[in-house]
């Protein structure tokens, strides 16, 4: 791993191609002194590196940050699991070089951010949320630029059946972002593997779009991130797709499941947070409730990856009392095959920040709220490879850890 580069100033700042900041700030002076190699050493090595993208809206910001900070200090991923919003950040990131990674994610999230930029100055943090709402209000109205468009006449005015009455918006403007941005012929040569929760329409089953097993293209991204009613459902070889959060908001699962065998680091970014304070008002009950529903399935993937290995311990000891003579039969040697797995370390990172938009938090767009969420991310993930807290692992056996190193 290199160590981040740090400028005279420590000033950090992501520019388009027109020149207009996106994300500006003494972020570096504001995180402890980062140490990637101690991180490294204490990791150790894995098979794969693996970035799991949860689904959040505009909160997917912040996953940009984090990866932002991920890369500078090395860490790369070699297969990226994404759903809604994180299906969007891993299609960039999967499709595109590595030293493009971050300028065309800043591009997206500046583009997605472009219809609000005025910054509400830090001395008057009373009108931020009013502020934020405003903002949540525009996108609701009038949508959000490269991402999507209120449907004109709306769904209850279409006829019945047709794609104009399943949805509040067109996301066609995001089909023209990804083609724009994404380089899908890069991502169909696997250098780095790429899979995408959807949910079947018809069936209700989850389907992940992996691109070791297909072909992806831009409708796979917009299947995952189809949440009805605002967006239509995506027809995929001729089935309909629904957004995955609406099955499972978080990919965990399929990532540890699918190469179960194989040592893994996985590096999981949630932008919502399980734990949270007592609300004291309607709008953060709303909030409240919002995050945990979210955040639900990551919070039991754990817990099932926990149970599991539990299992898989108690097995591998069980066959390891087993006479001799028994270890040829076939039942036993699939049962050995399932009692033993690569080392995993599980790595948390967990968006606890507050912007001040309260439950609109995921559809709020706005410059300022875009470049926070950016921010925190970046900052999240410098303070935690630089911190000591991976030490206290939960050790879930067989070679399994679970960092959680932005509690």
């Amino acid at each position: 791993m290199r160590q981040p580069a740090q400028t005279a100033t420590s000033q950090r700042q992501f520019r388009s191609s027109s020149g207009s900041s996106l994300v500006t700030g003494d972020i570096m002076a504001r995180v402890s002194a980062v140490k990637p190699p101690s991180a490294a050493a204490t990791w150790g090595k894995f098979d794969h590196t693996i970035l799991v993208l949860q689904g959040g809206g505009a909160l997917g910001a912040y996953q940009a940050g984090v990866f932002t900070g991920l890369d500078e200090a090395g860490v790369a991923p070699d297969w990226i699991a994404g759903v809604s919003i994180g299906a969007i950040n891993a299609a960039l990131i999967a499709g595109n070089p590595p030293e493009h990674r971050v300028k065309r994610l800043s591009e997206f999230w500046e583009r997605v951010s472009a219809r609000s930029l005025f910054v509400p100055p830090p001395a008057l943090p009373q009108v931020r949320p009013m502020f934020n709402l405003m903002s949540a209000a525009s996108a609701f109205t009038f949508g959000v630029p490269g991402f999507f468009t209120p449907r004109v006449p709306p769904p209850f005015m279409a006829l019945e059946g047709s794609p104009g009455a399943l949805s509040f918006y067109d996301t066609q403007p995001l089909k023209a972002t990804l083609e724009e941005l994404v380089d899908f012929d890069l991502i169909n040569r696997q250098a780095v593997r790429l899979s995408l929760g959807a949910v079947n329409v018809r069936s209700g089953q989850s389907m992940y779009f992996d691109n070791k097993k297909m072909r992806l293209g831009p409708e796979h991204v917009m299947a995952s991130g189809a949440l009805p009613p605002g967006f239509p459902p995506v027809n995929v070889d001729g089935d309909w797709y629904w957004d995955g959060g609406i099955s499972s908001n978080t990919p965990l699962w399929y990532v540890v499941d699918e190469n179960y065998r194989l040592g893994a680091l996985v590096l999981q970014v949630d932008v919502f947070s399980a734990a949270g304070n007592m609300p004291a008002n309607i709008q953060q009950v709303q909030e409240r409730s919002k995050d945990i529903q979210y955040a639900s399935k990551s919070r039991f993937n754990v817990t099932r990856l926990t149970e599991i290995e539990e299992l898989r311990g108690a097995l591998h000891r069980v066959l390891d009392k087993l006479p001799p003579e028994l270890l040829a039969d076939p039942d036993v040697k699939r049962l050995a095959e399932i009692s033993e797995r690569g080392a995993v370390a599980l790595v948390h990172f967990i968006n606890r920040h507050d912007t001040k938009s309260s439950d609109y938090k995921d559809c709020e767009f706005s410059r300022a709220t875009v470049t926070e969420l950016w921010e925190f991310g970046y900052g999240d993930a410098c303070k935690s490879l630089a911190s000591d807290q991976w030490q206290s692992a939960t050790n879930l056996g067989n070679g399994v850890r679970v960092y959680d190193l932005t509690a």
